[in-house]
């Protein structure tokens, strides 16, 4: 994405700019994709001469902009948007540092800037109810994407996250005989990364010789917190045989803590398919041993087509949408490309 189309929210809609509390940068706050400082559809008059609603603008509000797996999702909302709209289309991407009140307030915007479509990566599940029944009584289509939101959104576009934890730690079983010593590197406390969780446990627990030394610690996602998390981890146990992080980033926190303390017992398994995965993967004497690919493209992608299909009166047969995953491993690592 051209650089010189990164702008501060604040100079398109009002919003205030605050320091991620995750490790994002201020420079990631937000990304204005039109390059202009226009509010997001200010006019009225959303009808082409055909009768079809015509696609003037989207908002979409993300978990933390500094992850590459959501600026991957910017992009590709950027893309279809155009695609389908048109060049003129405005399109926002705001970072909400996954701070439950800096989402409110970008929502509150897109809403009252008239965008057409919302898509919707919530900090919260719960706490983002009342904002979207507000943005939804307005007459804004919301779409969740890569986790649920409550409060009546239009459609939930998501990786299978279950199947990503399950698929996981399948492999780590395996790959153990069923016996050893596992620590999951936790995130925040959002519906992608419970179900993750979930459906690692799931598997594991048909496994009495395996033990989870460590499943609660938040790592933020990223990382920053990977590495400080597993060096935490490190430190409190001596023998660790396998790590489960819900994703790349802070899996490849948690490899960089285990480099450092010079530990090399262990294999670390992650979530989303990242180029940074791939490559650690890839790399003879990396720990990185495996992820479960998603595909950020795809969901952001499907989250614009639904949302415009629901603005001209399509609504999908089934309002939740789950994408498969795919485990990618030294063995089949030569024919993948990540995102």
């Amino acid at each position: 994405m051209n650089m010189k189309r990164i702008l501060l929210i604040a100079g398109i809609l009002g919003l205030a700019v605050v320091g991620c509390t995750n490790g994002a940068q201020n420079d990631n706050s937000a990304i204005n994709t039109t390059g202009t400082n226009t509010a997001i559809n200010t006019s009225a008059e959303t009808k082409t001469v055909t009768g079809n609603r015509k696609l003037r603008a989207v908002g979409f509000t993300v978990g933390d902009l500094s992850n590459p797996f959501f600026v991957v999702m910017g992009q590709a909302v950027e893309a279809e948007a155009k695609r389908i709209g048109g060049k003129d289309v405005t399109v926002i991407v705001a970072s909400s540092a996954y701070d439950l009140n800096q989402q409110a307030n970008q929502i509150e915007n897109f809403t009252a800037a008239n965008a057409d479509i919302i898509v919707l990566n919530a900090a919260d599940k719960r706490g983002i109810r009342p904002i979207v029944e507000n943005a939804k009584r307005a007459g804004r289509i919301v779409i969740a994407v890569d986790t649920g939101a409550e409060g009546g959104v239009d459609a939930t576009i998501t990786t299978n996250n279950v199947q990503a934890g399950e698929v996981s730690c399948k492999y780590i079983a395996d790959r153990l005989k069923g016996k050893g010593n596992v620590v999951i590197v936790n995130g925040p406390p959002v519906d992608s990364v419970i179900q993750r969780i979930t459906g690692c446990e799931n598997v594991l627990s048909k496994y009495p010789d395996i033990k989870i030394l460590s499943k609660n610690q938040n790592a933020e996602g990223s990382r920053d917190g990977g590495l400080r998390v597993m060096s935490d981890l490190l430190t409190t146990f001596p023998k660790i045989d396998a790590v489960f992080a819900i994703n790349d980033p802070s899996g490849l926190g948690a490899e960089l803590a285990a480099n450092q303390a010079q530990r090399r017992e262990f294999f670390i398994v992650g979530v989303d398919g990242a180029p940074e995965a791939i490559t650690a993967i890839a790399t003879k004497n990396s720990l990185y041993a495996a992820t479960a690919t998603q595909n950020p493209r795809g969901m952001a992608k499907k989250a614009v087509q639904v949302g415009y299909d629901i603005l001209n009166g399509k609504k999908p047969s089934n309002p939740t949408i789950l994408i498969p995953v795919k485990l990618i491993t030294k063995n089949n690592i030569s024919t993948e490309k990540g995102w």
